[in-house]
């Protein structure tokens, strides 16, 4: 029953318990949940009775949103947004403007791993975040976000300690059964091609049984849910961002076919692409749960949480690559235009390819990975008399993120037609404009370039145990202190099989006619970002089959290499089977805490409470990293491009530590029996991420001819971000469930980790793009724009057959095929820019909460809304292009929700929005901001109830049917335009 079940799945049961284990939160009366109305009172009840500034949802609550995970559903709470997934899922929280990675999570007070791997081949990221797209909403009690530090909460949520919590049979007054069944209806689907579309509808269940026995000594709790979700997205984007000041552009001739010549910084992109997604996701959530209290004083809590969460996804994508070859006026191509201002952005960007062979990528691609995290842990309550209590913790949780196909966590196949010539972007629309003049599609130009299988691993483990004592003094004092003792260990790892071919797999065009191909209308899967029916617009859509493109790779890989074996050409396009010769980071972080509270109530004229607290937490981290070696014979195999050879692996060690004193007080006031004010003063530290305490020099793949090639290496001795939080609020309480909140917070961040860029070589690595021929071709083609094509002609038009130099097509065309090595005579070394990280200073954030609910009396009408305003110095100055210490996800946010609920009818529409935020610092091409615009989402439920047992369920997701959009520096540098689309789910509940 354990492995069916899911993590604690209220449902309609819905109840709020007293908090298990050594959980940071105060203890919460046992309260039946009957309706929306008493969820809220329960909600209101733990906002205005905690010690800080504490908001949550509880029970029914929940369950009554239209949200499909606990970040949907927390979205909704003042000062907390969220990141979405690509499928438009929530993911991760943003909470008063720190970011996921620096937001704690708790279930039941215990700190849970995470095992993230990025989207479409990333690989394991490093992050801290919680993500929250494994656990269902309607699976939990209720939750609780602490904003202000007190010295009984673990450290690392210096944005918040968010503390999920889940249903405890003996905290129950009556036995639950229940279960329920949902079809949930996705129309991004109908916006896919056929041949990646998966079911419109799919299915959800979700059960629990929750009952005590023995005079309620033993009680015991089994839940779960499984749910079915596919999906689709469609997304215009650039994929290797924008590079800033090209000297191409300087070097058009004649000047004025740049109109709007930029004088000072300016970008331009280097690709543009369309991409079709059809995702699968199963979720399955479980958790068991056994009580024992042989007396009224002691209990004793065994519980074990499953959650299984794997996706799959099948990609075609069509895209142009611009490389350098700026120009206009040219065969009558239009002119490449900029924007005016203090960075120059292109409207109009033409890249001239004159012989019309250039390719035009119909890249394929298949995406499988499977997460599964389990915790089991034991609590003991003791109480020793009225005064003297003890609560002992401990828990051994692991998350783990695999591949699950045979192609890997991510495979990708690089498909050119070599039939384009000029391109022409433009970006003075929401949607980027794509023109390919006379572009026809012919399968007799195909080839395969390059392919990509990768397997990614992540892994973590969380051993903790805690002990927590109460002493009450009398009926106004309370002392209280705690020992945490936490063993994080941390491992990614990760091995790319890439075979860059930019010769092609065959060795002459034509051999890949006939595969299974489709054309579509481009236009008609953006059909709801403006701009996707502009008449500049190239009409198709070209897409291959993976299945049928691999299979013919296979066959003609082994037919042109001489003893290929036919699983030797399977493994050619296939993930590696291990992690042995691939980049392999692990971590070790141990941390030792002991804490002392001091609760007093002020028994005056005007009631007042104060709690004053110390912490103090010690911190040590060992970090080893085997990375792959990349000394051997480099290739120059495109113009753009260098490959490094993959060679043997080498092992690195580093170690660091720190300790910290974090003091706290909180102090409150009952100004009347209805207003409230309060004033918190804390300190918290935020761990770095793990991918910046990683050992080891890891190097990238490939090298640009002109930049060079790309490293990075991480630095366990950095010290945790520091901050000091400041809080102010008052709180009016006007009627029953009704109250209006404001609140000012100040946090004072210091040791902010910032990245560092170090030039250097490599021993042993040399540079083909450079030497005798090089310098050679170099002083031959001074004049032409296109000099990486006119560099690769000369070098193989006049030292074909010298050392080095392998021609692989006919000579004394526009573009010869074949690969310079480092084997030329006089190569230099590869220049690096290695990436590592370091502490700098630190900023402020400061922002307002403002918060009201209000019901109409007895009506069953109520309307709820709250908005939060945030600022930070960390910002990302955009006439810039050196590193920057920005911090991440700082923005606005508003929520508004109206509701109505009688005996029968249940009814709500929730309206959240999200202003713009600086969601990345590097575009994939240097130091380049990415922001996510302002997005708002209309979500909608219906509820009916029919007799006693049996609920109807009608839940209606992003009936605005939105888009997210992403752009740099301007509004023009598209970053990616992402359409998703509207989620239908209608159901039953019974309750037995």
């Amino acid at each position: 029953m354990a492995v069916a079940s899911t993590l604690a799945l209220l449902a309609g049961a819905s109840v709020v318990q007293a908090q298990e284990g050594a959980a940071p939160t105060q203890q919460l009366e046992a309260v039946v949940i009957t309706g929306i109305r008493k969820s809220l009172d329960s909600a209101v009840n733990l906002k205005r009775e905690a010690r800080g500034l504490v908001d949550g949802i509880v029970a029914e609550d929940i369950g009554k949103f239209p949200d499909t995970n606990l970040a949907e559903s927390m979205q909704r709470i003042a000062g907390v947004s969220i990141d979405r997934a690509a499928n438009g899922e929530g993911s991760k929280v943003t909470v008063r403007g720190v970011g996921p990675d620096f937001n704690l999570v708790l279930l039941n007070g215990r700190q849970m791993p995470t095992a993230l791997i990025g989207f479409e081949g990333a690989g394991a990221n490093g992050s801290r975040a919680f993500d929250f797209a494994n656990l269902s909403s309607d699976s939990i009690s209720a939750l609780e976000v602490y904003k202000t530090a007190r010295a009984e909460s673990p450290t690392g949520g210096i944005g918040a300690t968010i503390n999920v919590k889940t249903a405890r049979p003996l905290d129950v007054r009556e036995r639950i059964a229940s279960i329920g069944v949902k079809a949930n209806y996705d129309a991004s689907v109908g916006r896919l091609p056929s041949s990646l579309q998966g079911s419109k509808t799919t299915p959800e269940i979700s059960g629990i049984y929750s009952d005590t026995f023995g005079d309620r000594t033993l009680g015991i709790a089994i839940s779960g849910s499984y749910s079915k979700r596919d999906s689709g997205f469609n997304k215009a984007y650039t994929q290797n961002g924008w590079g800033t000041n090209d000297p191409a552009v300087k070097g058009v001739t004649p000047a004025g076919n740049i109109v709007n010549q930029p004088t000072g910084l300016y970008a331009t992109s280097r690709d543009l692409r369309y991409s079709l997604t059809g995702m699968e996701r199963e979720r399955l959530n479980g958790q068991a749960v056994i009580q024992f209290a042989p007396t009224k004083d002691l209990k004793f809590t065994v519980d074990h949480t499953l959650a299984i969460y794997s996706s799959k996804s099948k990609n075609a994508e069509m895209s142009s690559w611009f490389n350098n070859s700026f120009s206009g006026n040219l065969n009558g191509s239009p002119a490449t235009e900029f924007t005016k201002g203090a960075v120059a952005a292109p409207v109009t960007q033409t890249a001239i390819w004159e012989d019309g062979k250039h390719d035009l990528a119909l890249n394929t691609g298949e995406y499988a990975q499977k997460s599964k995290l389990n915790s089991t842990g034991f609590n003991a309550e003791w109480k020793l008399s009225n005064a003297l209590s003890f609560d002992l913790d401990a828990h051994h949780s692991t998350a783990k993120t695999t591949p699950d196909s045979p192609y890997g966590t991510y495979s990708t196949m690089d498909l050119a037609m070599f039939n384009q010539g000029n391109a022409t972007a433009y970006y003075d629309k929401k949607f980027p404009i794509l023109a390919l003049p006379g572009q026809k599609f012919d399968d007799t130009q195909l080839n395969v370039t390059g392919t990509q299988f990768r397997n990614n691993l992540s892994d973590q483990t969380v051993d903790q145990a805690q002990a927590r004592g109460t002493y009450r003094l009398d009926d106004d004092n309370k002392l209280s202190a705690g020992l945490g003792f936490t063993k994080t260990k941390n491992r990614s790892a990760s091995y790319n099989n890439q075979n860059n071919d930019w010769g092609g797999v065959a060795p002459s065009l034509g051999q890949f006619a006939g595969i299974t191909t489709g054309t579509y209308s481009l236009g008609g899967f953006f059909s709801r970002i403006p701009g996707h029916d502009d008449p500049r617009l190239f009409p198709n859509f070209y897409m291959a089959d993976f299945a049928s493109l691999r299979d013919r790779a296979v066959k003609i890989k082994q037919a042109n290499t001489p003893g290929m074996t036919k699983e030797q050409a399977e493994a050619y396009f296939a993930a590696a089977p291990d992690y042995t010769k691939g980049d392999d980071w692990r971590a070790t972080e141990k941390s030792t805490s002991a804490y002392g509270q001091w609760d007093h109530a002020f028994d005056t004229a005007i009631p007042m409470n104060v709690s004053i607290g110390l912490r103090y937490e010690s911190t040590k981290v060992d970090s080893s990293s085997q990375v792959v070696d990349r000394s051997g014979t480099t290739v120059w195999g495109s113009q753009n491009e260098i490959n490094l050879p993959s060679g043997s692996t080498t092992f690195g060690t580093k170690s660091g530590k720190y300790n910290y004193w974090l003091p706290s007080i909180d102090w409150d006031a009952d100004l009347a029996n209805n207003v409230k004010v309060r004033a918190s003063y804390g300190e918290n530290i935020g761990r770095p991420g793990w991918n910046q305490m990683q050992g080891g020099l890891s190097l990238g793949g490939t090298a640009n001819p002109n930049g060079g090639g790309t490293g990075s290496t991480g630095d366990p001795a950095l010290k945790p971000l520091k901050s000091k939080n400041f809080d102010l609020s008052a709180e009016y309480y006007y009627a029953k469930s009704s109250y209006v909140a404001a609140g000012a917070f100040y946090k004072k961040v210091s040791n902010f980790v910032t990245l560092s860029t170090v030039d250097t070589t490599v021993p042993g690595i040399l540079n083909p793009a450079s030497g005798d021929y090089y310098n050679a071709a170099l002083a031959a083609c001074t004049a032409t724009g296109t000099q990486p094509l006119c560099i690769r002609n000369y070098i193989f038009n006049n030292y074909h057959g010298q050392p080095g130099v392998n021609p692989t097509s006919a000579l004394n065309i526009p573009e010869v095929l074949g690969t310079i090595t480092s084997a030329v005579p006089n190569a230099t070394l590869i220049p690096f820019k290695v990436t590592t990280f370091k502490n700098g200073p630190g900023d402020t954030i400061k922002g307002l909460e403002l918060n009201f609910q209000h019901m109409f009396g007895s009506s069953g009408f109520g309307v709820s809304g709250n908005y939060t305003k945030v600022k930070t110095g960390l910002k990302f100055d955009n006439t810039r292009t050196d590193q920057q210490a920005a911090l991440l996800g700082v923005s606005d946010s508003a929520n508004v929700v109206g509701f109505y609920e009688n005996d029968v009818w249940s009814v709500r529409a929730a309206y959240n929005w999200r202003g713009e935020f600086l969601a990345a610092t590097s575009d994939g091409n240097g130091n380049n901001p990415v922001y996510t615009e302002p997005y708002g989402q209309v979500d909608a439920s219906i509820g009916y109830k029919l007799g006693k047992n049996l609920t109807f369920q009608l839940d209606l997701l992003n009936l605005n049917d939105g888009y997210i959009r992403q752009h740099g520096r301007t509004n023009e540098m598209l970053v990616s335009a992402v359409q998703t689309g509207r989620r239908y789910l209608i159901g039953a509940r019974y309750r037995f």
